[in-house]
């Protein structure tokens, strides 16, 4: 952010400008902590291709994280890691649905980035306070999946699972 100040020296005006770079920093702050599918999953990436077998096709996570990600007018709630939990390259027709579903004794959120750069979320759309949604005709392309938790910090045992029959 440049800031331009006017002062006197000696009777005569002078024009200085003078760039801050704590103010670029801190107008960034608000985004560094919303996810981003450009840093390394935590957990791994799996490639799957429609008809994959075993279905559900499952990955031991935990949940949770240290970025509140009400705050980044994405339309989700819940606290997550910056970086994905997993990655899903699929590759598919584009007839398929694809289903996410977390598994945990623990209320969870799932959040998905999509092939197209859109996001998806879900909170208690599975069986009891599991959170669970589907994609239909599932684009081809990377899916980036966060697994979240209602109170900030991670370490919260859960399983995702990936299906196209559900």
């Amino acid at each position: 952010m440049k800031r331009i100040f006017l002062s006197a020296l000696g009777g005569v005006m002078a024009l200085a400008t003078v760039t801050f770079g704590a103010s670029f920093a801190f107008v960034n702050d608000a985004h560094a902590a919303c996810p981003t599918w450009q840093g390394s999953p935590h957990f791994g990436t799996v490639n799957l291709t429609e008809g994959f077998l075993p279905d559900p096709w499952n990955r031991n996570v935990t949940a949770g994280g240290g970025n509140d990600v009400s705050n980044c007018g994405i339309g989700a709630w819940g606290w997550v890691a910056t970086c994905p939990d997993y990655r899903i390259q699929y590759r598919t027709s584009g007839a398929s649905a694809l289903t996410f579903i977390i598994q945990s004794n623990i209320d969870t959120v799932l959040l998905v980035n999509g092939p197209s750069g859109e996001w998806y979320f879900d909170d208690d759309g599975g069986v009891d306070l599991g959170a669970q949604l589907r994609i239909a005709n599932a684009p081809a392309g990377q899916y980036d999946v966060w697994i979240g938790s209602y109170n900030r910090g991670s370490g919260i045992p859960a399983t995702l699972q990936i299906s196209e029959r559900y």
